[in-house]
């Protein structure tokens, strides 16, 4: 097998340091023929771009998600300063008496002019705006019933120890499947349409294929952790929150396997310590043990990840889930930094992965209630205080200064109850000065209820029930994230459906419309609420809200 030389005029030591910056192996006119093809057809060095493909991908989501979202947030502003210069004008503004048959009745102060003594009934015009544009509109109802409609769940009978168990296979909505579908054609054709796939012999280089899906899952590391963390710039552009992102966050820790496992196989279809490739390997890698050692490394963390939080592993085992995936997920990416030793543009993603979670976490510490100095719960917390309702619920109520809006959610941890647990739950009351608390002007009650289950909220249950009503606790709040991203006031007829204990999450929404409506700041005209109950009891749970609505 003929030698590849080393670069003129530099030291061994040189090269070697040179080509842990970038492996580079030089061609000169004594180089074999396959590898002089090889360089021209898809050199090493240019491999770099693949990883923008991704980056360009994602932009371009990116791109068309805000700008859905920032027409829904100006058609609501406009419907609803519509609606108000509607309301303003009505109450301010009288016509001549003579335009009307009957001058002395209340009509006299209508702008609609009802009867008119000398002309026809004028038919009702709405001014014309963009929103009113009717093609535009039934598009946009045909994306939202296409998008939005949720796919049929799927039933199976299994048999377990002689007795017959149905479980339900439920999918994400069709808005989810379309983006996944088209990352997964767009990957994998970007990985197996150029040429070549592999190289005539592993001496000349790593398989093309390879390295393309590999700067492929490098690249996606980034938006993966983004499309994790409860305070991101995804949200903020978005107004979509952190707990409607985190399936695509998993469908791309998925697509980042499928990406490695491409990655890998290559490697193993042309081994390379055949065609002599080992010997080159070993002149430019000195002193490692096993070739594929980092490979391997970054791979077992990866596999776990995903298996572990497939959906019914997760349910079963969700405190181990949430104790092991962010330490796992360290671990992997220590293991891409040794894996991929800086090679092209991988570290590049890998920095800004780094960066993206470290600033993360740093805006979450501004989400907790007890790090502000200028609240009385700093350093130490809230005091709640915990209520058994009909039916075993639970209900925790913590006056804070946090301020929320309706339907965001929290993450609640009580030391005394459980020191590392830490659960999410959505906010059930409204954050308004209607609804004051006990504790002073500057606090709201926030109220948590919730159906005990196991875990955490089994051991709040028990706890109530040893210590009594009396009984207060510390409580450390972690939020408030998520909410709607749409303003229901601005819609005619609003619909709300609840089953069971998920009445929480619509009930500080109803309350909120239903103050908008009476303040007349609503163009809801009628609300309906669809609340499915397999006891009547269940009702108790919001009396006082119910009561006043």
């Amino acid at each position: 097998m003929p030698q590849i030389p080393r670069l003129q005029g530099t030291t061994p030591t040189q090269t070697f340091r040179s080509l842990v910056e970038r492996i580079n192996i030089p061609v000169t006119s004594s180089s074999p023929a396959g590898l002089q093809a090889a360089v021209k057809q898809d050199p090493w060095k240019k491999s770099g771009k693949y990883a923008l493909g991704w980056v360009y991908f994602c932009i371009i989501l990116l791109l068309s998600t805000i700008a859905i979202h920032l027409y829904h947030w100006m058609s609501d502003r406009i419907r609803r300063a519509t609606f108000k210069e509607v309301v303003a004008k009505s109450s301010t503004t009288s016509s001549p008496d003579d335009d009307y048959e009957m001058a002395n009745m209340p009509t006299n102060n209508s702008t609609h002019m009802f009867f008119p003594r000398n002309r026809p009934l004028p038919e009702q015009q709405e001014e014309e705006t963009f929103l009113s544009f009717g093609p535009l509109n039934r598009l946009i109802a045909f994306l939202r019933y296409f998008f939005y409609r949720p796919l049929p769940v799927l039933r199976l009978c299994a048999v377990r120890f002689l007795r017959i168990e149905r479980r339900e296979i439920s999918f994400p909505s069709p808005g989810v499947v379309v983006i996944v579908a088209v990352a997964v054609i767009f990957v994998t054709l970007y990985c197996f349409i150029p040429q070549p796939l592999y190289y005539a012999s592993i001496q000349f280089g790593s398989p093309p294929l390879a390295i393309r899906a590999g700067m492929l899952a490098v690249a996606m590391m980034p938006w993966i952790v983004a499309l994790s963390m409860k305070a991101n710039l995804v949200t903020l552009l978005t107004g979509i929150g952190h707990e409607r992102l985190n399936v695509l966050h998993r469908w791309g820790g998925y697509i980042c396997l499928f990406l490695s496992l491409v990655h890998t196989i290559p490697f193993y279809i042309t081994p390379v310590w055949d065609q002599g490739g080992l010997a080159v390997f070993k002149s430019y890698f000195r002193g490692q043990s096993y070739i594929y050692g980092t490979g391997v490394a970054a791979l077992v963390p990866l596999i776990f990840l995903c298996l572990h939080s497939l959906p019914f592993l997760r349910a079963r085992m969700y405190e181990v889930f949430v104790a092991l995936h962010v330490p796992v997920s360290i671990i992997f990416l220590g293991m891409l930094f040794w894996h991929c030793h800086n090679y092209l543009t991988s570290w590049n993603y890998l920095w800004a992965t780094a960066a993206i979670w470290f600033t993360s976490y740093c805006v979450r510490f501004f989400f907790l209630n007890w790090t502000n100095p200028w609240r009385l719960s700093w350093l130490i917390g809230e005091e709640a205080a915990v209520t058994i309702l009909p039916e075993n619920a639970v209900k925790v109520t913590v006056p804070s200064q946090v301020k929320w809006r309706p339907g965001q959610y929290v993450y609640l941890r009580m030391p005394g109850i459980s020191i590392f647990e830490n659960h999410p739950f959505t906010i059930a009351s409204l954050c308004s000065d209607d609804f004051p608390s006990d504790y002073g002007e500057q606090y709201r009650d926030m109220t948590l209820v919730f159906r005990p289950f196991g875990g955490f909220t089994r051991k709040v249950l028990n706890a109530a029930i040893d210590n009594g009503p009396m009984h207060t606790y510390r409580a450390f709040i972690d939020g408030p994230y998520g909410g709607m991203q749409r303003e229901l006031a601005s819609f005619d007829t609003v619909i709300l459906f609840a089953g069971g204990s998920g009445i929480t999450a619509i009930v500080s929404h109803l309350l909120e419309l239903i103050k908008k409506m009476r303040d007349s700041k609503a163009v809801t005209k009628q609300v309906h609420v669809v609340w499915a109950l397999k006891r009547p009891e269940t009702m108790e749970w919001f009396k006082e809200e119910l009561r006043i609505c």
